[in-house]
């Protein structure tokens, strides 16, 4: 057999946003190199959640279509790839999974990271985690969420912090879809991905266990999040999902024709840090 071929077929529309029909192996490839050579590049990984964010938000949709590379983290994202767009996708391409696979190739290569977001408590196990995973892995710097909004010309603050550390990859851990909003309206200022991560750092920190392969196999992750978190998530899952599949099946059949915003370059006044 010969090598893999990577799989990298650009950006597909899906409910009108533009997700990458990639691979891990593309991905990771795409950040790295843009790591390597101090690009501005946003990146995130959208499940349904994600991307009904942007179908129920014009604005939204039209950032998410600007970012650099946007993974199909959930299989039913992948399997829209598949159905409406013949990908030949055989995995999805999970924020989690993902990150750890940069993680391992920025140790090999000494490039620093940044982690951006979450909790002091969650940080604080997530550090050790991720230093035990990769002993050579080198962190430039560490900063909790402060779970407000910015104040005028903090973003150039914390722009500095992060530029003054040394690091050529941020991890930004802030939820769906503040941290998409948080690295589309600091990439100008940043010339290095930023990555949307989502639930990365409370999976690696230990705080939220992943579900059984077959689960994840046959898109039915959204369950067992939903039993570990009922409160907090019904509504995501019970109401999101169905109209996800009903949407995607009117595009399927050409009912609908989910035409993508342009990607905007438009500032965002306001974001949460």
């Amino acid at each position: 057999m010969g090598p893999r071929v990577m799989i990298d077929e650009g950006k597909r529309n899906v409910l009108g946003v533009l997700v990458d029909a990639v691979d891990y192996d593309a991905a990771t490839a795409k950040i790295i190199e843009a790591a390597r050579e101090r690009r501005h590049y946003a990146v995130t990984a959208l499940a349904v959640h994600g991307v009904m964010t942007g179908v129920q938000d014009k604005a939204h949709n039209a950032r998410l279509n600007s970012f650099d590379l946007v993974t199909p983290d959930g299989q039913p994202v992948r399997g829209a790839l598949n159905l409406v767009h013949h990908a030949g996708l055989t995995d999805r391409v999970y924020g989690p999974e993902l990150t750890l696979r940069v993680l391992r190739q920025a140790a090999a290569e000494g490039l620093p990271v940044y982690l951006y977001g979450s909790t002091e408590p969650t940080l604080e196990k997530l550090v050790p985690a991720l230093e035990q995973m990769f002993p050579a892995l080198k962190l430039a710097g560490v900063e909790a969420s402060k779970f407000r909004s910015n104040r005028p010309g903090e973003e150039a603050e914390i722009a500095d912090r992060i530029k003054a550390s040394g690091a050529r990859i941020v991890l930004v851990g802030l939820g769906c879809p503040r941290q998409e909003i948080w690295a589309y309206a600091m990439r100008p200022l940043l010339d290095m991905p930023l990555l949307a991560v989502g639930a990365a750092f409370d999976y690696h920190a230990g705080l939220l266990k992943n579900p059984p392969a077959w689960m994840q196999k046959y898109a039915l992750e959204w369950l067992w999040r939903l039993g570990l978190e009922p409160k907090r998530l019904w509504k995501r899952y019970v109401l999101l999902n169905p109209a996800y599949v009903s949407r995607l099946a009117m595009q399927k059949a050409g009912l609908w024709k989910a035409q993508p915003p342009a990607p905007t370059s438009e500032p965002v006044t306001s974001f949460a840090v």
